[in-house]
């Protein structure tokens, strides 16, 4: 679609950041917390596929999946928000945060396809059942309760400003609560020799994945579509700048994610009048960083109602 811009005027372009670049990037502690989260994590794993191969436990190999996939997608959260701290290039004008929401998509798929994978498994194993050894799977998975759960302490911290770190932190405290569960059959097996109660106990875990995966992949995938990111509400901003003195309409107005940490925004507000734009815009810089959490911003003030080619007037809104 074309749009003609008849300004009258030459137009004022401003391009703004509130804030610095990296005040909404995750601390340089979570490094730290990385490197310990996968250490701890992949011993376990080891010991969760020996110890469920030598106990014949799907439930445990169903943890250790999950985990290993947990893993994986540490180090793509990792990688990625190491990337986005970059400074931008010559070619890459915005940095490399966008391999962060890369990075949270790809996370996502892996955790639903080896949920798949144990799935197919599970429902075998009630026309082929295998004997599990209860103490064994009850031991293991205590274990998991203190790695898991203390792998997502490290990322409680930052799990509200960090799609990455949301990622982190919901799967280990996840883990956790499954391996709590996994104590639980293992206990209920030992007691009563209901050797269906394991693969149960994995369409369970799985059930548990898949519930707390969905958003993660809602969400990662919206921002990879360049949507509005979660949390940002488009009618209060639209209201707010209907109530901008001085300024008579708006519109090419959009918003999307520059990373799992940063919103951008572009927008034409009217303006027929010159006087006080510096101060204006100094003042919707501070508004859209405090209010909306919209921390790169470019503002562009037009001296009257563009003449827009468009096939109705919504669209141009």
């Amino acid at each position: 679609m074309k749009h003609a811009h008849d300004h009258g005027r030459e137009p004022q372009a401003h391009h703004s950041h509130s804030g610095s670049r990296h005040s909404h990037q995750p601390p340089a502690s979570f490094g730290k917390a990385f490197v310990i989260g996968i250490s701890l994590n992949i011993v376990y794993v080891a010991g969760q596929v020996w110890f469920g191969l030598s106990a014949h436990s799907l439930a445990l190999l169903a943890d250790a999946g999950h985990n290993l996939s947990d893993v994986l997608g540490l180090f793509l959260a990792w990688g990625a928000s190491l990337l986005a701290q970059r400074t931008p290039t010559l070619r890459y004008t915005y940095g490399l945060g966008r391999s962060s929401i890369l990075a949270s998509l790809a996370n996502a798929i892996l955790l639903l396809v080896a949920v798949g994978g144990i799935t197919w498994e599970a429902v075998r194993r009630f026309w082929e059942p295998a004997k599990v050894g209860g103490v064994t799977v009850i031991c293991v998975a205590a274990v998991g309760i203190v790695i898991n759960g203390l792998t997502a302490m490290l990322f409680s911290s930052g799990h509200k400003e960090d799609l990455n770190i949301k990622g982190a932190f919901m799967h280990m405290a996840a883990d956790a609560a499954v391996s709590a569960g996994v104590v639980v059959a293992g206990v209920a097996i030992l007691l009563s020799g209901w050797q269906w109660l394991d693969p149960v106990v994995s369409l369970i875990i799985n059930a548990v994945i898949v519930w707390g995966t969905w958003g993660l992949l809602r969400d990662s995938m919206t921002m990879a579509m360049d949507a509005v990111p979660p949390g940002v509400d488009v009618e209060s901003l639209q209201n707010y700048f209907r109530t901008l003195a001085g300024v008579t309409d708006f519109h090419h107005l959009h918003i999307w994610s520059l990373s799992t940490t940063e919103t951008a925004l572009t927008v034409h507000l009217v303006k027929p009048e010159t006087a006080g734009d510096d101060t204006l815009l100094e003042h919707i810089n501070h508004e859209l960083s405090e209010r909306f959490g919209i921390g790169h911003a470019t503002i562009q003030f037009e001296r009257r109602i563009a003449t827009q080619i468009c096939p109705s007037e919504k669209e141009c809104r």
